[in-house]
């Protein structure tokens, strides 16, 4: 019985980490407004070594429009701001010798739809994955030892009730995120 609660906790801590993962990439999703987690893939110069501008600067949404960043080491400015440009987000970075402020543009109607088509694209990997953790969980409730097939029968509707939990969930936060991209 403690195996299968086991396999059960592991399937849905896996699920769990998949709608999360989805959740981070939505945050990546440029949906017109500004937001710090576009630049979580940046990566600065600093001392020799490549570490993201989070650890190097401070990141922050003035207005709907404008991110700013405030480096902690004043020198850093223009390694910053040749992080940005090379990382190829399509921002333009200017840099008022203190901070660096970058404006958002306006996202056009084809970008939008493109945004819903990588949202779309995002929610079916991680659907695959809730599905995998569900296949292992099933393949691992069948090779438990000594317990009943209608205990694992059992454990198996759980299974599939975690899967058509997180499911439902993924399907939530695509209509979420579908809605912020297309509102102009």
């Amino acid at each position: 019985m403690e195996e299968l609660d086991l396999i059960l906790d592991t399937a849905k801590e896996q699920m769990q980490g998949t709608v999360d993962h989805l959740n981070v990439a939505f945050d990546k999703l440029r949906a017109g407004k500004a937001n710090p987690a576009m630049l979580s893939s940046v990566r600065v110069d600093y001392y020799g070594s490549l570490t993201p501008l989070s650890q190097v600067a401070n990141v922050t949404t003035p207005d709907a429009m404008t991110l700013s960043i405030q480096p902690w080491e004043r020198n850093l400015i223009n390694e910053i701001e040749k992080a940005i440009v090379n990382s190829n987000l399509g921002f333009a970075p200017s840099n008022n010798g203190d901070s660096i402020i970058i404006s958002i543009p306006p996202v056009t109607e084809e970008r939008r739809k493109e945004l819903v088509k990588m949202a779309k694209a995002d929610m079916e990997n991680a659907k695959v994955s809730i599905r995998n953790a569900r296949q292992d969980a099933n393949k691992a409730l069948k090779s438990a030892k000594d317990v009943s097939e209608d205990l694992i029968k059992d454990y198996e509707t759980r299974v599939q009730g975690l899967t058509d939990k997180f499911s439902k969930k993924l399907e939530e936060a695509l209509a979420k995120k579908e809605a912020e991209i297309m509102k102009v």
